[in-house]
């Protein structure tokens, strides 16, 4: 009398077989589980880093443009060449915010530093108690007193691209800002939209390095334009992380180069190639792709936050 028939996907399956498709079942839901774990991590952090008030930032710098303009009486403009413009901006790395292009000053003839110190002592005067104005050998840097701060390079134009201020001496260094910036967003598009999140995330985890041991928000961006030129692995945020650190650590090893053969200026503190400081760097991002590795092999969750940095983690 009406036998069930067909069968269920255990039917005429050995004792053996059964255990090995129940276990592949059980894996499968705490990989997905943990897949989604994850990504409400990774997702927890990019909320952090997108949390700055980028308009405020624009508004800031049109006032500190009218500033320099009216001191110094020529054209002063502000190219958005840092991660305001990029959308890569992560507390803890010195990005610049903005190139102030000086026009037809008195500067034009000056030393990075000489054109530095005279930026930072206007915009000093200007702003007054509301923002403290202090200055590097790169950049003039202005901190509210909101604690948002914000960091600015003197530039000058020339016949092709800026010239700014250089890593390595007080000289001048040729960029091509439009240009590199193009090349992260064709790159951005290539990777389905993913490189950007991935490039501040890669910060977030370097940001929590000491000092001395960071690359530069700059120099972080170039390695990932290298790393997914050509990527065919998959497109998410939790896979292209520590792919990334896993190409970083090589190509840091050699100063980058453009697609034209010329260095970019990105990377010239760290000296030449296979330098101390390149090979210590390079170990360095090999080790935090390994605890990647390790983290997403065991299924942690707690190893992966520790990683990024989150407070709180079991």
């Amino acid at each position: 009398m009406g036998g069930s028939g067909g069968g269920g996907p255990f039917t005429h399956r050995s004792p053996v077989e059964l255990v090995g498709q129940l276990r592949s079942s059980v894996d499968d839901v705490a990989i997905k589980a943990f897949e989604a774990e994850l990504s409400g991590i990774l997702s927890d952090i990019l909320s952090l880093a997108n949390s700055r008030d980028a308009e405020l930032v624009k508004n800031r710098l049109e006032a500190i443009k009218e500033i320099l303009h009216d001191s110094l009486e020529a054209t002063v403009d502000t190219l958005f060449g840092g991660s305001v413009a990029k959308h890569t901006y992560v507390d803890g790395l010195s990005d610049i915010d903005s190139l102030l292009i000086l026009n037809e000053t008195d500067l034009d003839g000056a030393t990075p530093a000489v054109a530095i110190e005279k930026v930072a002592g206007i915009i000093r005067e200007d702003v007054g108690r509301n923002a403290t104005v202090s200055h590097g050998k790169m950049a003039v840097i202005v901190e509210y007193l909101d604690g948002m701060q914000i960091q600015l390079l003197p530039a000058f134009r020339q016949q092709a691209g800026l010239r700014v201020p250089s890593f390595r001496h007080n000289g001048w260094s040729a960029i091509s800002p439009e240009s590199f910036q193009k090349a992260l967003r064709s790159t951005n598009e290539l990777c389905g939209g993913k490189l950007i999140p991935t490039i501040k995330l890669a910060k977030s985890v370097i940001a929590q390095l000491p000092e001395s041991q960071r690359l530069s928000g700059y120099h972080v961006e170039s390695l990932a334009i290298d790393a997914f030129k050509n990527y065919t692995g998959t497109k998410t945020v939790a896979a292209m992380l520590p792919a990334f650190f896993d190409s970083a650590k090589n190509a840091v090893k050699n100063p980058i180069k453009d697609s034209m053969g010329q260095s970019i200026h990105v990377d010239g503190y760290m000296g030449p190639a296979n330098s101390e400081m390149r090979v210590a760097s390079s170990h360095l991002l090999g080790r935090i792709e390994k605890r990647m590795r390790n983290a997403s092999a065991h299924q942690s969750s707690a190893q992966w936050a520790s990683i990024l940095g989150m407070e709180g983690e079991n």
